[in-house]
């Protein structure tokens, strides 16, 4: 596997993999929260955080502010590009592509739902056996993340007063899914069936967003009363 370093020097290839490996795994960062969370200075970090964005894998942005905006500058994230993403998958994109290309020519929309759908039916039956201990979509959501995360789509679940919000950094089919949203709709269907509830997608990486979001918003008070 091709990882970020590839054109560095030896000595800077293990902390510049961390760097990126840390943006897949939580999503749009500050080059402060890297510097915290990876135990490096941060002029360290800035310095592998340039050497990232010449290379073309990752980009930066402005930091998106949820409710009152501080005062000053925005602060600057970091975000992996697709050719990011790219160094830490052996997905056969265009293999997939085509086939799927084939799939709706001979047997149209329906066809490929049919296969988004049957491509889940081995997660579901396992996810389903790891849920039924929990009660509440909470719990479901906290369990649902962490066999995400060892299936490689490193997900996080927080929570708000509207509910829980679960985040998938890292998707494998993500340019595939580009061209065929049937595949995040199926997931998007199965996420709901496993938790119980409406779930909604906020956000996708096939759609260019740096990160999945589902949103599940959390069950009336009388709901919960009565569970």
């Amino acid at each position: 596997m091709q990882t970020p370093e590839a054109t560095s020097s030896n000595d800077d290839a293990p902390t510049r993999l961390r760097v990126a490996e840390s943006l897949l795994a939580h999503g749009a960062s500050t080059a402060a929260s890297l510097a915290e969370h990876l135990d490096l200075t941060p002029a360290a970090v800035r310095r592998h955080l340039d050497a990232l964005l010449e290379q073309g894998l990752i980009t930066a942005r402005e930091e998106r502010i949820v409710g009152q905006r501080r005062r000053g500058r925005p602060a600057r994230v970091f975000v992996l590009t697709d050719a990011g993403r790219d160094q830490f998958t052996q997905g056969y994109d265009d293999l997939a592509a085509e086939a799927l290309r084939y799939l709706h020519a001979t047997g149209g929309d329906d066809a490929v739902k049919a296969f988004a759908r049957f491509r889940l039916a081995g997660l579901e039956e396992r996810y389903r056996g790891l849920l039924a201990s929990v009660d509440t979509t909470e719990e479901r959501a906290q369990l649902l993340a962490h066999a995400l995360t060892e299936d490689g789509f490193a997900a996080s679940v927080s929570s708000s007063p509207a509910g829980e919000q679960m985040c998938q950094h890292h998707c494998p089919v993500a340019h595939v899914a580009g061209e065929f949203p049937q595949l995040c709709d199926a997931e998007t269907e199965l996420f709901a069936e496993l938790l119980g509830t409406h779930v909604q997608r906020l956000a996708t990486i096939a759609h260019g967003d740096g990160v999945c979001t589902t949103h599940l918003p959390k069950a009336p008070t009388s709901e919960r009363v009565s569970s």
